[in-house]
């Protein structure tokens, strides 16, 4: 598996809009939508990539954990579904289902959305505040298939709680490191 790295889009980038097809409910879903009251996870991530399902448990439980606070959460897979047919919208359901995701699983079938959030990676994460200004960009944390870090979510979590109580987060943000998106 080649390791890719997030392109670290520029922080303060307002967030590009969206409206595409939840695999979940079958409804369109826009950014509108997806936002919480305070700021929105937004995800790039996919079924079969090894990376992702090292860190699914981990993304349910932040889910989990901010949704209340007024976090929205958005998972987008952009990925080439001819060349890797594990990712069609159907199996995407399925994933959804298993894995317990609380927030829409969306598919970016042109790979339009996964270019205008200039994405590289999955998993590829995004956090937005209130006025979807992006104020963080990177990895989870550091644990990575077989590297023997727990999974935590401490990176996110921190910038969660910073963003939550209207302090500063650091402009030090490590990429995340996944497969890479597979492009058309």
């Amino acid at each position: 598996m080649a390791l890719t790295p997030s392109n670290m889009l520029s922080l303060g980038t307002k967030a590009p809009n969206f409206s595409l097809i939840d695999t979940v409910s079958d409804k369109t879903i826009s950014l509108n939508d997806a936002k919480g009251t305070h700021g929105t996870v937004l995800m790039f991530i996919c079924n079969h990539c090894p990376f992702v399902k090292h860190v699914n448990e981990g993304i349910v439980k932040l889910a989990n954990d901010y949704q209340s606070k007024g976090i929205g959460f958005v998972a987008i897979s952009s990925n080439d579904v001819e060349n890797y047919p594990a990712d069609a919208p159907h199996l995407m359901k399925e994933n959804a289902q298993q894995e317990g995701f609380s927030f829409p699983y969306l598919y970016d079938e042109t790979q339009e959305i996964a270019k205008d959030y200039d994405a590289a990676c999955t998993p590829d994460f995004y956090i937005f505040d209130a006025n979807l200004g992006l104020v963080y960009r990177g990895q989870l944390d550091d644990s990575r298939p077989n590297n023997g870090i727990p999974v935590t979510g401490k990176d996110m979590r921190n910038a969660l709680d910073m963003l939550l109580k209207g302090a500063e987060i650091s402009a030090d943000q490590k990429p995340s490191i996944g497969c890479g998106i597979k492009w058309i």
